[in-house]
């Protein structure tokens, strides 16, 4: 009995000990939040090729919608995605004559020829339309959600992935989602798209393997950082430009895990968030590897945590980008 007892209290010290070097390591390799831009990185082409600087988050709106999409050699998906999003922004712009917005395309260091793919579109429509933001290194996807969200000019801005796996005119959807919240404060408020309603469908097609790994993930987003949103990473996310200003700025989080920092941000500063079901459809080339990548993002999920409640992550007022 008295060598039961010595071996639990040796693996409770165990537990301790291993618990203390998570949290000193999350704390000491913790990153600051990297603002810094290149001088390219500053600036767009026009449609002529002149270069023009990228307005700021910080100044006042002047289009009512800007979509931002993240890109990281994507020359051969994104025509689709693009072309869809194009017809139903320029159809709703002849429908709604007072309704203005732009596309970022922000080419996250891209190997392939994904900027100049993207920049036919700003011959096509007009760089007042459709922008490229050309990073000189690859950040991760959320570095480069917030690179061309902190270039943006519009009143409300959407996150919508490259890969045009969310059907383009769900942003009504969110929209409804958005004003159904009716922000008030700050006027800030946040519309995520879902893909939860769609979950039982996957399950039937995925390995068991893939289905723990999707309920373990889940459980590790509820368990250390979010609560009552069931798809936190669905590339479809709807932004008041307050809102967008107070969270990006404070994210630190720039690869597959961003989405989960920015929601526990929003819900940290009592943002209001709604959840709103959307069309979704796989799509084939995916950069998620999804044994290393889930576990990269658990990874991240618990030191998000950790970070915040050790003072190594703070919530911080906006700064304009340098």
């Amino acid at each position: 009995m008295d060598f039961l007892c010595e071996i639990i209290q040796a693996l409770v010290a165990l537990a301790a000990l291993a618990l203390i070097v998570v949290i000193f390591t999350a704390h000491v390799t913790a990153g600051m939040i990297n603002l810094t831009r290149h001088n390219k990185e500053k600036v767009f082409l026009s449609a002529t090729g002149a270069k023009e600087l990228f307005p700021s988050l910080h100044d006042p709106p002047s289009v009512e919608l800007s979509v931002v999409v993240p890109a990281y050699n994507e020359e051969l998906r994104m025509p689709v995605m693009m072309e869809e999003a194009m017809e139903y922004l320029e159809s709703r712009q002849r429908q709604q004559p007072v309704f203005t917005y732009e596309v970022i395309v922000v080419d996250d260091g891209s190997k392939d020829k994904t900027s100049e793919v993207a920049l036919k579109y700003t011959r096509k429509y007009g760089a007042n339309k459709v922008r490229v933001l050309t990073l000189v290194k690859n950040r991760g996807k959320g570095g480069a959600v917030r690179m061309g969200t902190l270039s943006s000019r519009g009143r409300l801005i959407l996150m919508a992935d490259a890969d045009g796996a969310t059907r383009f005119s769900d942003i009504e959807k969110v929209e409804a989602g958005l004003k159904d919240l009716n922000p008030k404060l700050g006027n800030m408020a946040i519309s995520c798209g879902s893909r939860a309603h769609l979950e039982q469908e996957a399950v039937a097609q995925r390995s068991v393997f893939r289905t723990f790994l999707m309920y373990g993930f889940h459980f590790l987003v509820w368990f250390f950082c979010v609560r009552g949103i069931r798809d936190t990473q669905c590339g479809f996310k709807l932004f008041t430009r307050e809102a967008a200003l107070r969270t990006f700025s404070s994210l630190h989080v720039e690869r597959w895990a961003f989405d989960v920092e920015l929601l526990y941000i929003a819900q940290s500063l009592k943002i209001p968030i709604a959840e709103v079901a959307v069309n979704w459809t796989e799509i084939e080339g995916s950069k998620l590897i999804p044994f290393w990548s889930w576990l990269q993002m658990g990874r991240d999920l618990i030191f998000i945590r950790l970070r915040y409640l050790t003072g190594a992550w703070k919530l911080r007022l906006p700064l304009k980008t340098d």
